[in-house]
């Protein structure tokens, strides 16, 4: 049996929803029915839909401990160009803390209680009894991940495994759960600031491009109005930034930057917070802001 699908099956055993990862740690694409979740997503998304694709579509939403599914030919398929597993912490209950660095996991040491711990690559997931709200980049270096997020696996640890404590949620709380200015009042401000080709005269992108992806990027957003503004805010200025790694610049990134800001602000997202949430997705992509 392919090694990987028999893991897969073991943890299946132990209570643990699982998904195949291709290359890069990536989840499989989705099918041509679901693609860009043209098929409404899975039932279990934030968003409810009617997909019942037997494919492992759609990532985490897709993990599963049902062996006929995980044995069935679409799945094997996905198995065969498989290079690891992941699994859906939340749907087993569990609330997983990534620590990317030798830092992130100094610091979990002395701000956070004892747990079951996994050595990463880079550091260590730190795994709790319990499911909570995923974030990305609530610390440098550390994400959570739980409901709406997938973890690789990379072994059973050593240690106790502990209760959710509240340290671990205030790192996603007190950053994501300021409410909405009241009665859908927008930010007190000036006109947004708007891309022009005098700003960008150093971009080798068309206007259209630019603005094309700027509006995608604030209705991801904008499509975040419980949790996880952020986070999107943070991955939309990773993407963006990526697009001008090539630019002889400069690119008029602070423009974009500050709608990117100014749209998580408006759906609850601290204006402090959501500024680093953007300056760490420009940071990442090694583009820094003009």
């Amino acid at each position: 049996m392919n090694p990987i699908l028999q893991l897969a099956l073991e943890l299946a055993r132990l209570g643990l929803p699982v998904l195949p990862l291709r290359a890069g740690k990536r989840p499989v694409g989705n099918c041509q029915a679901c693609k860009d979740n043209a098929c409404g997503g899975r039932p279990n998304m934030k968003v409810p839909g009617p997909c019942a694709c037997p494919a492992p579509c759609h990532a985490w939403a897709a993990a599963t401990t049902d062996p006929a599914v995980l044995n069935s030919p679409p799945w094997h398929r996905a198995w065969r160009e498989a290079e690891a597993v992941a699994y859906h912490p939340g749907g087993a209950g569990l609330t997983v803390v990534d620590l990317d660095s030798a830092g992130a996991v100094t610091w979990a040491r002395t701000a956070l209680p004892p747990t079951l711990t996994v050595p990463s690559t880079r550091g260590e997931h730190w795994v709790y009894r319990g499911a909570m709200t995923s974030a990305n980049k609530v610390r440098p270096d550390v994400d959570v991940k739980s409901t709406m997020q997938y973890a690789r696996w990379l072994g059973y640890g050593a240690g106790t495994m502990a209760p959710l404590p509240d340290a671990v949620r205030a790192l996603v709380d007190k950053e994501e759960t300021t409410p909405p200015p009241a009665h859908g009042a927008r930010v007190a401000s000036s006109p947004p600031p708007t891309w022009t080709r005098t700003k960008g005269h150093g971009c080798r992108h068309t206007d259209r491009y630019i603005h094309t992806g700027l509006q995608r990027g604030l209705a991801k957003i904008a499509d975040c109005p419980e949790t996880g503004a952020g986070s999107q805010a943070y991955g939309v200025a990773r993407f963006l930034a990526a697009q001008h790694t090539r630019c002889p610049g400069p690119c008029g990134l602070d423009t974009l930057a500050q709608q990117l800001i100014d749209a998580a602000v408006n759906v609850g997202v601290p204006h402090d917070y959501a500024t680093r949430a953007v300056d760490r997705g420009f940071a990442a992509a090694g583009t820094h802001l003009d």
